[in-house]
């Protein structure tokens, strides 16, 4: 099934341009000939092609038609890590002070920032909502609401993960004060200070701060160029240490933007359950797919009730709204305690509007147009830093998220390409606070949640020349 009725046939010429079957500058079907073979409107075959258009692989010539504008390339791939399977302490002040350096949300034109831009939140949905659940709630919205959240949001999130095949009992759903508090709830339900537990490689530096504050130590599992998180190396790992917990973002890995595959999450299942190591997914980024259908949750695999699974609805509708939820599954009971410590319950306000967006469906359409705006800008801004930087540089084509990861040449001095950046207000997050290693020096995320305009484009440009000057140089 297709998001859109026009990728019938988009779908069709975009895997034939990145298999070389069409290459650049052959001329493409007609509108009347695409109408004629799959019976879509006029209005659907021009969005079609306006998606090819912003994705860099078709161009429009007036009068002429519509013709492919993209070269055959085999993609370079990022460099690969090795690790030493080792515990370390996560050591996190250096990086911390680097993030909040570049963290200027304020400014336009933000490369760094994984929130959604003021152009792309649903404001007017969203306040219009929120004026209504004043007024029908009124004073009731001042007392303390259930410490586990409503029950009818819990029942609403269930039956929303059923439909994706992710079965979860709404009595085993906590509300949480988002994504966050639900990884620093689960993580503390089930270690103790100083145990080891296992995390993905490069790894969000929010996830980095939560295991610093619950002083754990940790052991950093690669993401595999292909296929994303090394299952092989975690096996590994497992035989050799004593594994607590397992922190994992199977869907959209930020910052690569990896999506794991169905076969490669049923078998990481399979081995956590083995090992007897829960596993904590977090899923903030699934509803955030550019593909036909949502892809699926660990949990799906999970027959041993292993896996806890959290989310939150900050990065789908705005950073502000500060509610998420955690799947506890058999630590339900740990897992209430703990979360009964840090709050009677989290904001009414917030909990009422959920369940008013997932009752009317407006968060299933809102997401559907935000979902084809974020593929737009991701193609835009991955068409552009192919464009201006080295040949030799690794960009990450993303499917969903917010991410690109990027990797440049091992010549350029990074410390000279931030200094310059910094200069420019050109705002990349740098490789090297997704770590406690130094295996991301020539490494930085770009993300495309906010609006890209002109301006946004040329500082590209500009970042992307001063990396072929350091090249040279």
């Amino acid at each position: 099934m297709f998001s859109y009725k026009y990728e019938i046939f988009t779908s069709v010429i975009e895997d034939k341009v990145n298999k070389g079957v069409l290459l650049k500058g052959e001329r493409l079907p007609s509108i009347r000939e695409i109408k004629k073979e799959f019976g879509l409107s006029i209005v659907s075959i021009q969005s079609g092609y306006e998606s090819l258009i912003m994705k860099g692989l078709v161009k429009s010539i007036p009068k002429r038609g519509y013709f492919v504008d993209k070269d055959f390339e085999y993609s370079i791939q990022a460099s690969p890590k090795t690790f030493f399977p080792i515990s370390r302490d996560v050591d996190f002040i250096h990086n911390l002070e680097l993030t909040s350096a570049r963290n200027k949300s304020s400014e336009a034109n933000s490369f760094n920032n994984a929130v959604p831009g003021d152009v792309l939140i649903p404001q007017k949905l969203i306040l219009r909502t929120m004026q209504n659940i004043i007024r029908e709630k009124g004073a009731s919205l001042l007392r303390y609401y259930p410490s586990n959240g409503l029950e009818e949001l819990r029942n609403l999130i269930s039956d929303r993960m059923r439909k994706f095949g992710t079965n979860i009992h709404p009595d085993e759903i906590i509300i949480t004060d988002g994504a966050l508090q639900a990884l620093y709830i689960a993580l503390r339900s089930i270690t103790n200070e100083g145990d080891v537990i296992a995390i993905e490689s490069p790894c969000v530096f929010s996830v980095l701060e939560v295991v610093a504050s619950l002083k754990l130590k940790i052991i950093e599992i690669p993401m595999d160029i292909q296929n994303g998180f090394d299952i092989n190396y975690f096996e590994k790992i497992c035989d050799e240490h004593t594994i607590k917990a397992l922190v994992i973002t199977p869907n959209f890995h930020n910052p690569t933007g990896k999506l794991m595959s169905d076969s490669d999450k049923k078998n990481l299942v399979a081995t956590s359950a083995k090992h007897k190591i829960p596993i904590i997914e977090n899923d903030i980024y699934g509803d955030l797919y550019f593909t036909e259908q949502r892809p699926t949750c660990l949990k799906n695999f999970d027959d041993d009730e292993n896996v806890m699974t959290f989310s939150s609805f900050s990065k789908s509708l705005a950073p502000g709204i500060r509610l998420g939820w955690l799947n506890a599954g058999k630590f339900f009971q740990q897992v209430e305690k703990i979360k009964f410590s840090l709050g009677r319950s989290v904001s009414p306000i917030y909990q009422e509007l959920i369940v008013k967006l997932l009752l009317n469906n407006s968060y299933g359409r809102h997401l559907r147009s935000f979902r084809k705006k974020l593929n737009q800008q991701a193609m835009l801004l991955l068409s552009a830093l192919k464009k201006y930087f080295p040949e030799t540089s690794y960009f990450h084509q993303p499917k969903g998220g917010y991410s690109i990861w990027c990797e440049l040449p091992k010549e350029i001095n990074m410390t000279e390409f931030y200094n310059y950046c910094e200069a420019e207000k050109i705002h990349f997050t740098p490789g090297t606070t997704f770590s406690v290693t130094n295996e991301y020096q020539h490494c930085f995320r770009v993300v495309f949640s906010d609006y890209l305009n002109s301006e946004s484009l040329v500082l590209i440009e500009k970042a992307g020349k001063k990396a072929h000057e350091l090249i040279l140089s």
